[in-house]
């Protein structure tokens, strides 16, 4: 445990130093929010607060693209056969991994919470514990995503390629940028096999419907074994050196991340509660604010 907090520790120091970091981390959420509440919102508070979980959102989910990319530039610059002749093994190194990006990730949120507050006036926060668990697990998942694609790439290039992917998928299947509801039947269908639409939809009914999380076993259950799985596999995966390569059989281990999203989403649209249930918040929200135009 405490070579874990060491490496943490260190982990952040040498994130802050790094501009990179700090622009995707902190500028971009924020110029995201902006955009979000003054250009689609136009400023209307509760409309505001109808668009402020995918803004989280996206804020969470930016946790896979920064640690896979550092990992691998550890890893090609010989930093990592450095920590093997240390005492911290594998599991420490990926742990501290989670835990400083966890650390970075929570002020940022902070920021746009405080934001919307004074800037929009958004007042109604919703269920701010289920809120809560649902940005921790968001965070830790989506960092434990970005440990698979290092495990699985060997250069930078690779690594940008694969991150791409993931994150156009992400982005815009997930109801993080368009909601859900302005997509079509089978759209919507697809989209509840994706991660990410379950820590949107997580995020929206804690914060907007201020639902229990009891009543939100589904994502809650889809973000820990996606997120437990990942950490487990990449931990399995894990290379020191760059010479080291990965078997295809390993690279189909890798596929097992996917399959708590797989079940679920067969569920969710067996029962088709939770693609309804967002299109009733939609119109509760749509019918005191203007700004809000027809899904149809």
């Amino acid at each position: 445990m405490r070579t874990t907090w060491t490496l943490t520790k260190m982990r952040m120091r040498l994130a802050l130093r790094n501009r990179a970091f700090l622009f995707f981390s902190l500028l971009m959420p924020i110029a995201f929010l902006f955009l979000y509440a003054s250009l689609f919102a136009k400023g209307e508070p509760r409309v505001v607060g109808y668009l402020f979980p995918s803004v989280l959102a996206l804020t969470v989910m930016g946790s896979f693209w920064g640690l896979s990319i550092q990992l691998v530039l550890f890893r090609e610059h010989g930093i990592l056969r450095r920590f093997r002749l240390t005492p911290a093994g594998p599991g420490a190194l990926l742990a501290s991994s989670l835990l400083s990006n966890y650390i970075l990730t929570l002020p940022t949120v902070v920021l746009e919470f405080v934001l919307v507050r004074t800037v929009y006036g958004v007042t109604m926060f919703g269920n701010l514990w289920g809120v809560g668990l649902f940005l921790t697990l968001g965070i830790v998942t989506f960092a434990a995503f970005g440990l698979i694609v290092a495990s699985l790439t060997s250069t930078i290039q690779e690594t940008q390629v694969l991150n791409n992917a993931i994150w156009f998928l992400f982005l815009f299947f997930s109801g993080a940028t368009l909601p859900l509801v302005f997509f079509p039947e089978w759209l919507q269908r697809l989209s509840m096999f994706l991660p990410a639409t379950h820590l949107v939809v997580g995020l929206q009914f804690t914060l907007i419907g201020a639902l229990p999380v009891r009543l939100l076993g589904t994502e809650v259950i889809a973000l820990v074994g996606g997120g437990g799985l990942a950490f487990v596999l990449s931990w399995k995966l894990f290379r020191w050196e760059p010479e080291e390569k990965i078997s295809r059989s390993a690279k189909a281990w890798a596929a097992a991340v996917a399959i708590p999203f797989l079940l679920l989403g067969v569920w969710e649209n067996a029962v088709n509660v939770r693609r309804t249930e967002l299109q009733e918040i939609y119109k509760s929200v749509g019918e005191r604010a203007s700004p809000l135009p027809n899904p149809h």
